[in-house]
């Protein structure tokens, strides 16, 4: 085994000569040092600065790489028959319960399938990148296509009822809205105040949806837009635009959102 501090010794008073090289195993280098011995004392000198401070690993490494290994090797395998044997006496003092191991294989199935899901589902990110470039039908059209992949997906069901709404599809918006709640969507507040639900908001329906729990009645049947269109008189203009004005007041509706429902509903009205 080779010592650094004999090598830089060597190198510091016979590394002119290429001894120290000869020393480390370094034949070739050593015989190079002893040829060009006006120039190469001036290298040893460095050689002997660079043992001296290098670190003993690191020497270790470098010149003495059979005996760095054999010293990891047995280091590594200690570790791993110690962590082999505490496992086995966890796994000993675990009582074995077949069911209790049975649903812990089921949840882990669940989480793997939910993350796979997730991971395949590349229309549920370019729904929101259209939406949020005011692409609305675009996002719908890559929304519908997730739920084809994921079903149930809370999200996606929510970003469909924004997008329906703001393309004024009444029949839709309330659909899916339904749907994010039936799979647990919480967030009442969110339905109160989302910009992108004020069209919702301000239809007869949504007062017997919000009493509801935000959920759809079985009976409950919503009039298509172009029902809606014929049916329309100047006392529902009013309603709806009195509507607009109490959600204004409440701060649920900003001036600017305010503005552009109201001009939505002079226009279908015209």
């Amino acid at each position: 085994m080779k010592d650094k501090n004999l090598a830089g010794i060597l190198a510091l008073f016979f590394g002119w000569l290429g001894i120290h090289r000869f020393y480390l195993g370094q034949i070739g280098l050593g015989i190079a040092y002893a040829m060009f011995f006006w120039i190469s004392w001036i290298f040893s000198i460095i050689d002997a600065i660079a043992f001296f401070s290098m670190d003993k690993d690191n020497f270790d490494i470098k010149y003495n790489k059979d005996y760095y290994k054999a010293v990891r090797r047995k280091e590594t395998d200690f570790d791993r028959n110690k962590y082999r044997h505490r496992s086995q006496r966890s796994q000993e003092s675990r009582p074995r319960d077949r069911s209790q191991n049975r649903s812990d294989y089921q949840r882990r199935e669940k989480i793997q399938d939910r993350s796979i899901t997730k991971k395949h589902n590349p229309y549920k990110q370019s729904g929101i990148r259209k939406f949020r470039e005011f692409d609305y039908q675009g996002a719908i059209e890559d929304f519908e296509k997730a739920l084809e992949i994921s079903p149930k997906d809370i999200a996606v069901h929510f970003n469909l009822a924004c997008a329906y709404s703001l393309n004024e599809n009444v029949e839709k918006a309330f659909h899916h809205l339904d749907r994010a709640v039936q799979f647990g969507f919480n967030d009442f507040n969110r339905i109160k105040e989302h910009d992108a639900l004020a069209f919702l908001r301000i239809q007869k329906e949504f007062e017997e949806f919000e009493s509801n729990g935000y959920r759809k009645e079985p009976t409950l049947e919503l009039k298509a837009p172009e029902q809606e269109e014929i049916i329309d008189t100047s006392a529902d203009l009013l309603q709806q635009l009195k509507k607009l004005g109490e959600l204004r007041e409440k701060g649920l509706l900003s001036q600017e959102e305010f503005e552009r429902q109201k001009q939505k509903l002079l226009r279908r009205n015209d």
